[in-house]
Protein backbone atom coordinates (compact mmCIF):
# COMPACT_ATOMS: atom_id res chain seq x y z
CA UNK A 1 0.00 0.00 0.00
CA UNK A 2 1.52 3.49 -0.95
CA UNK A 3 2.24 6.05 2.48
CA UNK A 4 3.23 9.54 1.68
CA UNK A 5 6.00 8.96 5.02
CA UNK A 6 7.76 12.60 4.87
CA UNK A 7 6.43 16.25 3.49
CA UNK A 8 8.22 19.30 2.49
CA UNK A 9 6.54 22.46 1.59
CA UNK A 10 8.71 23.97 -1.40
CA UNK A 11 7.08 26.78 -2.75
CA UNK A 12 3.89 28.14 -3.69
CA UNK A 13 1.86 25.47 -3.94
CA UNK A 14 4.43 22.84 -4.46
CA UNK A 15 4.84 20.20 -1.80
CA UNK A 16 7.91 17.71 -1.98
CA UNK A 17 6.79 14.00 -0.48
CA UNK A 18 8.68 10.69 0.02
CA UNK A 19 6.69 7.76 -0.38
CA UNK A 20 7.10 4.65 1.58
CA UNK A 21 8.57 2.42 -1.47
CA UNK A 22 11.25 5.32 -1.54
CA UNK A 23 10.28 7.45 -4.77
CA UNK A 24 9.96 11.31 -4.18
CA UNK A 25 8.06 13.98 -6.18
CA UNK A 26 7.57 17.29 -6.20
CA UNK A 27 3.42 17.94 -6.72
CA UNK A 28 2.36 21.25 -7.68
CA UNK A 29 -1.19 21.56 -6.24
CA UNK A 30 -2.65 24.81 -7.63
CA UNK A 31 -4.63 22.82 -9.82
CA UNK A 32 -6.13 20.93 -7.25
CA UNK A 33 -7.29 23.28 -5.04
CA UNK A 34 -9.54 26.46 -4.94
CA UNK A 35 -13.23 25.77 -4.74
CA UNK A 36 -15.09 24.49 -2.05
CA UNK A 37 -13.32 23.03 0.93
CA UNK A 38 -10.07 23.65 -0.84
CA UNK A 39 -10.58 27.46 -0.83
CA UNK A 40 -8.89 27.91 2.03
CA UNK A 41 -5.54 26.46 0.61
CA UNK A 42 -5.29 28.95 -1.65
CA UNK A 43 -3.67 31.23 1.39
CA UNK A 44 -0.21 29.88 1.12
CA UNK A 45 0.18 30.54 4.79
CA UNK A 46 -2.66 27.81 5.48
CA UNK A 47 -1.21 25.60 2.67
CA UNK A 48 2.13 25.37 4.29
CA UNK A 49 0.10 23.61 7.18
CA UNK A 50 0.16 20.10 5.22
CA UNK A 51 0.51 17.19 6.78
CA UNK A 52 0.65 12.96 6.90
CA UNK A 53 -2.60 11.65 7.97
CA UNK A 54 -2.76 8.05 9.54
CA UNK A 55 -3.93 6.81 6.50
CA UNK A 56 -0.40 7.81 4.41
CA UNK A 57 -2.38 10.87 2.62
CA UNK A 58 -2.09 14.36 3.49
CA UNK A 59 -4.34 16.40 5.07
CA UNK A 60 -4.82 20.52 6.28
CA UNK A 61 -6.13 20.90 9.77
CA UNK A 62 -9.61 22.14 7.86
CA UNK A 63 -10.06 18.04 6.75
CA UNK A 64 -9.31 18.49 2.73
CA UNK A 65 -7.16 15.75 1.63
CA UNK A 66 -5.50 13.20 -0.57
CA UNK A 67 -5.37 10.09 -0.50
CA UNK A 68 -1.68 8.53 -1.11
CA UNK A 69 -2.81 6.31 -4.32
CA UNK A 70 -3.79 9.22 -5.98
CA UNK A 71 -0.86 11.00 -5.23
CA UNK A 72 1.70 8.52 -6.34
CA UNK A 73 -0.17 7.20 -9.66
CA UNK A 74 -2.42 9.65 -11.09
CA UNK A 75 -0.53 13.58 -10.14
CA UNK A 76 2.92 13.88 -12.78
CA UNK A 77 5.99 14.96 -11.06
CA UNK A 78 5.93 18.86 -11.72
Amino acid sequence: MNRVIELKYESNYKLWLLFNDGESKIIDFKNLIGEGISSKLLDVDYFKLARIDNGGGIEWPNGFDFCPNYLKKDLKLK
